[in-house]
This record gives C-alpha cells, sequence and structure tokens, in this order.
C-alpha cells in the first residue's frame, strides 16, 4: 500500500511538472539490484508490471509516534504489503492486485542473506521471502507463484507513507459502519473522515476491525489508494511546482527502487498517465481457496485458488482489465451487501403485479430475492415494511435504506429470511452497495467505486 502511494504519486506529479525538476529529485533514491543473476524469468507480456512492496521500517519512526500510533516493538525485516501493479500498455488503466503477506509459498533455491545457509526450495509464507533473501528472492519467488514477469521494483517503509500524506494535507476516507481496533489505536466513526499521516498508517494496518483480518486490511488499503488517487489528480498537486517539490522530495527520500526505474521512465509513464483518475484504476486480491491452510513448521497460511488466481495471472500477461468498466449508476453505501441478504416480497396493497415489481427491483439492486412475490394476508397497507428477526438487524438496515419511507418491524424467530410487506407508498428501489462488495470473477472494483467520491 506505502509503495503503491509512491509510486502513483510520483508518475501522476511528475506529468504535470517534467523532466527538469524530476531530474533533481530522483538522486534520493536509493538504488538496488531485484534482477541480478536471475534466469528462468517468466516471458514478457504486454504493458509494465510494478512490484511494490511497503516494508516495517518502524525503527526510523520517532518514540513519540511510536507511542501515539502503536507501533511498539521491534521492526520484523520483512514485507508487510506486496502488490503487483500492472500498467496497461496503452497507460489507460492501472490494475492493482495485493498478494497476501501470509499466502502459502514454494520460496525456491536460495542462499540464506543472514546465515550465509544454502537452502533448498521450501515451503514459507510469502512475507518470509524479504527476510531471507531481500528485494531479489522476493521476485523470484512472486514471479515462482505468479508466472507475471516483473519489469520494476519499488519499496517504501512507515516513515515516507506518513510524511507523504502530511505533506498531501492529508486524505479522505469514508466507511458505512464504526472501525476500531485496539492494536494500532484505529477509532473511526461512520462517515467522512480527514486523515493525516499517522492516522492514515492505522487505517491501513489495522487487522483486527472484524473477522476479515489480513483480507479486510487490503481492501482498507486498496480504498486509502483510491481516495488518495482523487486527492492527488483532484487537488493541484501536479500543476503546482512547488507543492509538487515538497511531496517528491518526501517520498524520494526514502525510497528504494531498481535501477530501471528513473527519470526517463518516470517522466514518459507519468505524461501518458496525465489524466489518470480513480476509475482508470482497479483493484483485487489474488482469489484464495483456503484462509487457513495449516502448514507443518509454519502455522495457519492463506493458499490462493489455483484455477482462479492462474486465470487472473493470465489477464495480467494478456493486458486486459480485470474489473468492467462500465457506466455505473450512483450507490449508498451500506453495512451489508445485498448480495448476502433473502428478502421475500409480499403485496400489502390491491395492485396488481406491486409484488412481481418490487421483487424485481430488489433483485436488480443485487438481493436474493425469492423471485416468487406473493399477497399479504391484508391488502390495504398503505406504508411499506421491513419485517426480520432482530439477528439480522444490520441486514434489515440495509433493505430499509433500498426502500425509501420503509417501516423496520422486528418479529423474533423469524429467521434469516427478511419480508417486505409492499405497500401504496412504494415508488421505488435506491441502488445500495456494500464497502466490499466485490463483483466479477477476481472480485475487482474500479477506483470510483471505492473511494468516497
Amino acid at each position: 500500500m506505502r509503495t503503491a502511494t509512491t509510486f502513483s504519486v510520483t508518475v501522476l506529479a511528475a506529468a504535470g511538472i517534467g523532466h527538469a525538476l524530476v531530474s533533481g529529485l530522483d538522486t534520493g533514491i536509493d538504488r538496488i539490484d531485484p534482477f541480478k543473476d536471475m534466469k528462468n524469468r517468466p516471458v514478457a507480456g504486454h504493458g509494465m508490471n510494478v512490484l511494490l512492496v511497503g516494508t516495517d521500517g518502524r525503527d526510523k519512526i520517532t518514540e513519540a509516534e511510536r507511542q501515539k500510533y502503536r507501533l511498539g516493538g521491534s521492526p520484523c525485516h520483512c514485507t508487510d504489503t506486496i502488490m503487483i501493479v500492472h500498467i496497461s500498455a496503452d497507460h489507460e488503466r492501472a490494475s492493482v492486485v495485493s498478494l497476501p503477506r501470509d499466502s502459502y509459498a514454494m520460496m525456491p533455491p536460495h542462499v540464506d542473506q543472514n546465515s550465509g545457509d544454502q537452502h533448498h526450495a521450501h515451503p514459507v509464507k510469502i512475507n518470509a521471502a524479504y527476510a531471507e533473501g531481500g528485494p531479489q528472492l522476493t521476485v523470484r519467488t512472486v514471479e515462482n507463484m505468479t508466472h507475471v514477469k516483473i519489469d520494476h521494483y519499488l519499496e517504501v517503509d512507515f516513515t515516507s507513507f506518513m510524511k507523504t500524506v502530511d505533506v498531501l494535507g492529508g486524505v479522505e476516507v469514508c466507511t458505512a459502519r464504526p472501525l476500531k481496533d485496539s492494536y494500532t489505536g484505529l477509532d473511526l466513526g461512520v462517515g467522512t473522515h480527514q486523515l493525516n499521516g499517522g492516522e492514515a498508517l492505522q487505517y491501513v494496518r489495522a487487522r483486527h476491525t472484524d473477522g476479515a483480518g489480513d483480507l479486510g486490511r487490503m481492501q482498507r488499503q486498496q480504498r486509502f489508494l483510491a481516495s488518495l488517487i482523487s486527492k492527488t489528480t483532484s487537488s493541484g498537486v501536479l500543476l503546482n511546482p512547488v507543492k509538487f517539490r515538497d511531496v517528491a522530495r518526501t517520498l524520494l527520500g526514502s525510497v528504494r527502487a531498481d535501477q530501471g526505474f528513473g527519470t526517463n521512465e518516470m517522466v514518459e509513464l507519468a505524461g501518458a498517465m496525465r489524466k489518470f483518475t480513480p476509475r482508470s484504476s482497479e483493484f483485487t486480491t489474488v482469489p484464495v481457496g483456503d484462509i487457513s491452510y495449516p502448514v507443518k513448521g509454519i502455522g495457519s497460511t492463506v493458499k490462493w485458488d489455483p484455477a482462479k488466481s492462474e486465470r487472473l495471472f493470465q489477464a495480467l500477461r494478456d493486458d486486459q482489465p480485470l474489473a468492467a468498466h462500465r457506466n455505473r449508476k450512483k450507490a449508498i453505501v451500506v453495512d451489508v451487501s445485498p448480495q448476502q441478504i433473502r428478502v421475500q416480497v409480499e403485496n400489502a396493497t390491491m395492485t396488481a403485479g406491486l409484488g412481481k415489481k418490487v421483487d424485481t427491483a430488489l433483485r436488480g439492486t443485487g438481493f436474493r430475492t425469492s423471485r416468487v412475490p406473493v399477497n399479504a394476508d391484508s391488502r390495504l397497507a398503505k406504508g411499506t415494511v421491513v419485517l426480520f428477526d432482530p439477528r439480522w438487524d444490520r441486514s434489515a438496515k440495509t433493505l430499509a435504506t433500498a426502500l425509501p419511507g420503509a417501516q423496520l418491524v422486528p418479529v423474533n424467530g423469524q429467521g434469516p429470511v427478511l419480508k417486505v410487506r409492499a405497500g401504496a407508498d412504494f415508488t421505488g428501489v435506491r441502488r445500495v452497495r456494500a464497502e466490499d462488495a466485490y463483483q466479477g470473477e477476481f472480485g475487482a472494483v474500479t477506483g470510483d467505486e471505492v473511494s468516497c467520491a
């Protein structure tokens, strides 16, 4: 996430300022060679693939910041976040694929950079590659797992992430439900929030706000990146030389990158992405088959779905979109995805066909209706009512949001199926969506679907 932030802002800013200023700034980049002596690499596809790695780096943060933002403990010298960013050959699309840091991986044979011991191929969690062999082993492991050739490598730590958000003046995030994590100190109520660098770090690091763990954390990282892109492209950073200089200096002061990613590459790419917007970006996480795959000596790992993940990475190699790019209507953000809510519609009026009309409209926005509406016992209702078991109150609120003016009526013991008694006041259904209601085979969404806008 932090590396993706760096990459996005750097290339976008370069487009508005030009070669001269960037030439004076990229000298601050710490150069590394993650491709040294690599053999039998995947065949290059179309477009450009950047491996974006976020590292711990908490040893560079002040003690006051460590205390305030709950960054205690020793740095792990491992990858906190791993993403592949694919820039399409026509420079009109960026596809961001998150790789869970606990992903089950087969480490290729290598020499341990810490002990000097020669290791045979062995199973690990993917973030262990950085600890044992640094950027080079990380690239090798990712290429072996995805068969996607990595063209460039970028790495950023906590410090750069926090300072960059502050220089930008903060980034806006929105949430449909309270987010509280005692581990990071995150505490956000429902609504829109302007986060400074430290608060943004809490937001993208939080893993204990719900049962989704690291997968939920990656979804929040993707939402944050979409919001950051929106902020960068709409705030005038690209056209303000002073603002750009401040942002670029902050970013590039702690970036590690391969030798091939230099001034010319940044300016060329940034020029092509001048009109980049949140809708030009798409986000997904590699499809997971087993979220808790046990491995002896390692513990619980995240096992990828072999068929779906192969199709995902084939799409990257073929330079194909991951999300359905179509005109989308505005939708109200709700707590529970309509796709998770079962509904039985009853016509509580004497108007013929009203039940079918309501059922079709609800199904059109994603609710799992029965498709067989029935007549209610009473046919004289003026107002629409949602009957629900109190155990499914969050689902009921989502359904009521889609039915303007509907009254919520709890019914103990009703079970998981919600009932809609359509009254004479029914005028239509509002579109609703959950924050993490992913669509399509790979669960990919475009940036405009996950940002506040």
